[in-house]
């Protein structure tokens, strides 16, 4: 099975063959602390469409750089659905990007609150007129919990991209 980056660049290709437009993207990383970028360079000629990555491991760089509202971290936590899409609005802003996906979790194996256990994540996604958020719950140790998070924000790009080639179709 295809690597989601690698699937990631292959869309993108498609979506550019059909539409003469070059989609490009970004990331907002908080507990993944860079692998997602890390994954997506990975991939020869990423450089064309992935522009850039902000880690934003501390509430102030989530605020100061990302344009997170404070109200919104003091409302709804860091690690919150909230959080996520303004991770993701403000990397998409900052960056000039068509799609950027954000990430915030608790990785473990502390930081657990009540009702935030120990491997919650929210994955965000910005792009033109959406604007998402989902929650996974991984079960892992720390670096577990850090892998299947990246993975799964590999794969929510993935998905939005095959949903942007769909719509080309009808």
């Amino acid at each position: 099975m295809a690597k989601p980056e690698m699937e990631i660049a292959e869309l993108i290709k498609e979506y550019q063959a059909k539409t003469g437009k070059l989609l490009t993207i970004a990331t907002a990383e908080s507990a993944t602390g860079g692998r997602i970028a890390d994954k997506l360079t990975n991939v020869p000629g990423s450089s064309d469409y992935f522009k850039g990555s902000v880690v934003s491991y501390s509430n102030e760089v989530k605020i100061n750089v990302l344009g997170v509202k404070r109200q919104t971290i003091e409302s709804y936590g860091a690690v919150s659905s909230e959080t996520a899409i303004e991770m993701a609005e403000g990397g998409k802003k900052l960056l000039g990007v068509d799609i950027c996906a954000s990430i915030t979790g608790i990785a473990g194996p502390s930081g657990a609150t009540p009702g935030k256990p120990v491997g919650l994540f929210y994955i965000g996604l910005a792009a033109e007129g959406e604007k998402l958020s989902q929650k996974y719950v991984f079960q892992g140790n720390r670096e577990e919990n850090k892998r299947d998070a990246a993975e799964t924000m590999l794969n929510m790009v993935k998905q939005y991209l095959l949903q942007c080639i769909s719509k080309l179709k009808k």
